[in-house]
């Protein structure tokens, strides 16, 4: 399965190793995609989600305003 965010859509993306001699290399950043369970208030269940650890930090401000996913 992709590394890729549900809810954002960040994925690996690539780009170069820059040398202090200016050589370059192709590298990849991966995005950091964690699995979290996450409670829907609308259907009172809970959801498996692949997601990045920024909209983690979005999803706990939003919860602790009393807003919805």
């Amino acid at each position: 399965m992709a590394r890729r965010c549900s809810k954002t859509g960040k994925k690996t993306e690539f780009g170069n190793t820059r040398s202090h001699s200016m050589r370059h290399t192709r590298r990849t950043f991966k995005a950091n995609v964690q699995k979290k369970r996450v409670y829907d208030p609308l259907t009172k269940t809970y959801k498996t989600m692949k997601v990045s650890t920024s909209y983690l930090r979005t999803l706990a401000k939003r919860m602790q305003e009393g807003k919805n996913v």
